[in-house]
């Protein structure tokens, strides 16, 4: 038997049935991440990150071999402080690479030009970045660091999924930080793991030997 169609009224009710509950679903769906805790990013004296032996401490050259940063690549350091990394990177990308030094504090961005400049590294490049985005060029580096920056980030998912485009193909992302609840300048290294998933990467390495420098982990990413 053939099935009849609704009568009008009914159909009518049914439409904007749908369409509210279309509504409500686009609604959530483009409603914005809820900020995680965080601590305060720090905007104080820069020159604290400049101790004697943090190089031996964190094992930098290690990090750097494990990151595949050498010369002729290109780098980002994301929320790069006094630019400690970014002149390490700077001087090992030599000849031919070059160092994204983002950060959101202009002060911190005015310091790293005025630094690169003393120390004679010209293809050191500042990006003033926004709390949700790094700001990067489409495809234009091979490694990425975030060292003690990864906890202050309060809308992770959406800023690492943004983070994707800059990437080359095989490029790596470290983090480096040390365990904590995210108000403390610290975040528990699974939470990290998880919501580096939901923005789309896979984790391929995980190390511990930065404790010495009171960071708990190492990790490196690739984008799926």
């Amino acid at each position: 038997m053939k099935r009849s169609a609704a009568p009008f009224p009914l159909r009518v009710c049914l439409v904007w049935i749908a369409l509210s509950l279309t509504g409500t679903s686009a609604a959530h769906a483009q409603t914005p991440p809820t900020p995680r805790a965080t601590s305060t990013p720090y905007a104080g004296d820069l020159s604290i990150f400049e101790y004697p032996d943090r190089d031996k401490k964190l094992q930098i050259d290690r990090v750097m071999n494990l990151l595949g940063i050498r010369a002729g690549k290109t780098v980002a350091d994301i929320g790069a402080g006094s630019g400690w990394f970014t002149v390490r990177a700077a001087r090992r990308v030599m000849p031919g690479g070059s160092v994204y030094a983002e950060d959101i504090n202009p002060e911190a961005v005015k310091y790293i030009d005025a630094r690169a400049q003393r120390e004679k590294l010209p293809d050191v490049r500042t990006i003033l970045g926004t709390p949700d985005d790094a700001r990067l060029p489409p495809e234009s580096v091979d490694a990425v660091l975030l060292l003690k920056v990864y906890h202050e980030i309060a809308r992770p998912v959406p800023f690492m999924h943004a983070l994707r485009a800059a990437l080359r193909p095989g490029a790596r992302v470290g983090i480096i930080d040390r365990n904590g609840n995210g108000t403390d300048h610290g975040l528990d290294r699974a939470v990290v793991e998880k919501e580096m998933a939901e923005a789309g990467y896979r984790l391929e390495s995980r190390y511990d030997f930065t404790k010495a420098d009171g960071q708990d982990y190492f990790l490196i990413f690739a984008a799926r």
